[in-house]
This record gives C-alpha cells, sequence and structure tokens, in this order.
C-alpha cells in the first residue's frame, strides 16, 4: 500500500463519510425522480410508460447526472456532502468545473460495474480514491470547520 500524497490541507474523507453523504444524496435524487416521472405521466395523460421503452431510462440517468454533476461543478459539494462536511476537488484541491464533473459521473458509473469494486477501492487505497476519483483526477476531501 502506498503513502497518502494528498496536498497539504486536503485531508481524505472517510469511505464511510463518502457513504453517508451518498445516501443523504440518495434520498433527493428519489424525490426528483418522483417529480420527473409524474411530469412525464401528466405529458403522458395518465398513460404509462410502456416497458422496453429506451427513452426513459436514459432520461433518469439524465436527471442523476445533472444532479451530480451539477452540485460538483457548482461548489463541489452535493447536499449530503455538505451536511456530511466533505467536497470533490481537483488533485491540486481546484474546483473541478463542469467537464470534469461529467466524466466523474460516467467513471463513477464504470466504477460500478464490477460489483461496485471501484467504489470501494478507496478502503484500500491510501488516499482513499475510488476508481472514478483516479481516471477523472479527483480527491474527495473533509471540509474543515474554521478555529476560532
Amino acid at each position: 500500500m502506498k503513502t497518502d500524497t494528498s496536498p497539504p490541507g486536503l485531508e481524505p474523507a472517510s469511505v464511510w463519510r463518502r457513504f453517508a453523504a451518498f445516501c443523504y444524496d440518495l434520498l433527493l435524487l428519489a424525490a426528483l425522480t418522483v417529480i420527473f416521472t409524474l411530469a412525464v405521466l401528466a405529458f403522458r395523460r395518465g398513460a404509462a410508460v410502456p416497458p422496453g421503452t429506451w427513452w426513459f431510462p436514459a432520461a433518469l440517468l439524465g436527471v442523476a447526472a445533472a444532479f451530480f454533476s451539477g452540485f460538483w461543478a457548482r461548489g463541489g459539494q452535493t447536499v449530503g456532502m455538505r451536511a456530511w462536511r466533505i467536497r470533490v476537488v481537483r488533485e491540486d484541491g481546484g474546483p473541478l468545473g463542469a467537464p470534469r464533473a461529467v466524466a466523474r459521473f460516467g467513471a463513477g458509473l464504470l466504477a460500478l460495474l464490477p460489483a461496485g469494486l471501484g467504489l470501494w477501492w478507496g478502503v484500500f487505497d491510501a488516499e482513499k480514491r475510488g476508481w472514478h476519483d483516479r481516471m477523472t483526477g479527483t480527491r474527495v476531501v473533509r471540509v474543515l470547520m474554521p478555529r476560532r
């Protein structure tokens, strides 16, 4: 296992803190999914989306991508991350920006494929970074409270 090479002042967030923030965010994302689904049903005048329709799951994935990427690009924190005082930043500690935030979401989907191994890799990584963090040059760090 290699040693932590985090820049000074950027303490890696624990996997458990990241998981807790993700659980918060999933609750918000579930609410957004319900709202989106109700809007689709209203647009279709109450008719269900036929099974096997490709656009509905793609649209739900788009909602999730917009949720996570939007928050990461705007301030590095989703609502759950804010509650657990963690932030996603570039390797050098700078803000992500929209292209890297979208890439991180896509890389996160890839990291899920082998039974989530790419996400849980952070348990074993000295810098607590998952595959998606490594692929996109990002890291999740603790937001330290200023001293009084």
